[in-house]
């Protein structure tokens, strides 16, 4: 059994409101020094074997079809 992450961010030029509001409001709450930040999302899939090729294959395919909206966003997969 292996367990895989596919991280989501929106691609660098399309903007990140929510990002943008935490980055407003750290200074506000005394965390100073952060320039910017960019808001994402996190998916760990469960494999029933091993995360060969072949089944990271399958992942990519589920991300780029269900998890991310590849118009604006990129993904990552690894494999923890």
């Amino acid at each position: 059994m292996a367990r895989v992450v596919v991280d989501v961010m929106l691609k660098p030029e399309i903007l990140d409101p929510q990002g943008q509001a935490i980055a407003r409001k750290l200074p506000q709450m005394g965390y100073e020094g952060i320039g910017a930040v960019r808001q994402g999302k996190r998916f760990e899939l469960e494999l029933a074997g091993e995360a060969d090729e072949e089944a990271l294959g399958r992942v990519r395919r589920i991300a780029e079809t269900l998890l991310a909206n590849t118009v604006i966003e990129t993904f990552e997969v690894r494999v923890l």
